[in-house]
């Protein structure tokens, strides 16, 4: 087997409709949805920074979703769609049968509009994960980069990690209340960086933090952020430190407007 090989592993798309069961305020800026009903039944999700594609009302107040076609999803003619987003899974528990999704709060949009008036027993609709990415399991340190919108994911990769593996969290955060306990089992080391009323695409707060890291060992970087941030970084790990490409995976989990 190579060393440090990662993988791409493909799921069936499946759209699924069910019901919330549960809202819990997290922090200022996250909320928790946990959703179940029988449609949850067979959901799988096999890597921390999987996606799923939550639907959301669209201007009628309907949930107009997909249905998996030859040529990818389609939606039914004469109706608008529902606007989507993307969202790790947080936890899934088959044996409660429920799925729990943790919302940033950040203002006007259709996804932090709908998590801010959620309820028990509202209707939720989502599609996927239709991939995961399945890290390679034989690093020697594993560094953890993101903003509020990849706490999700990093909170899954710490809990996730089996006793022994070492691994580096750079969490930034709208402010100092919007830390969260993290559980792990690995020899874990988390640096908090709250932005406190600065500006989420402009901050430089994970970049700093980067700059000052030098894990010890063959190293996995994992960066989710600001689409032009997370660039940033990416090209800054393998340019200026010559770290191999398929050792980091940078993802932009959003996109500043100009």
């Amino acid at each position: 087997m190579t060393q440090h090989e990662s993988r791409m592993v493909r799921h069936p798309l499946v759209f699924r409709r069910l019901q919330v069961r549960e809202v819990i305020d997290l922090t200022p800026h996250m909320r928790r949805i946990i959703v179940a009903g029988p449609e949850l039944e067979g959901f799988h999700s096999s890597a921390p920074d999987d996606h799923i594609k939550v639907f959301f009302p669209n201007p009628a107040g309907e949930y107009i979703t997909p249905t998996p076609g030859p040529d990818g999803p389609v939606f039914p003619e004469g109706k608008t769609p529902s606007p989507a987003r993307d969202y790790t899974p947080r936890h899934y528990d088959p044996v409660a049968g429920t799925l729990a999704i943790d919302f940033v709060i950040h203002g006007d949009g259709p996804a932090s509009n709908w998590a801010e008036q959620a309820r028990a027993g509202d209707a939720f609709a989502f599609g996927g994960p239709r991939g995961s990415f399945v890290a390679a399991d034989d690093f020697e340190h594993y560094v953890l980069i993101g903003d509020e919108t990849a706490l999700p994911a990093i909170s899954r990769w710490l809990e996730e990690m089996p006793a022994g593996k070492k691994a580096t969290a750079l969490i930034e955060i709208p402010e100092e209340a919007d830390r969260q306990e993290l559980s792990t089992r690995a020899d874990a080391s988390i640096t908090w960086l709250p932005r406190n009323g600065g500006d989420a695409a402009s901050s430089q707060l994970l970049e700093e933090a980067l700059a000052g890291l030098a894990p010890q060992g063959d190293t996995f970087w994992w960066i989710a952020c600001e689409s032009a941030r997370a660039r940033r970084m990416r090209i800054s790990l393998a340019e200026q430190r010559n770290v191999p490409k398929d050792w980091i995976r940078a993802t932009g989990y959003w996109k500043a407007t100009p």
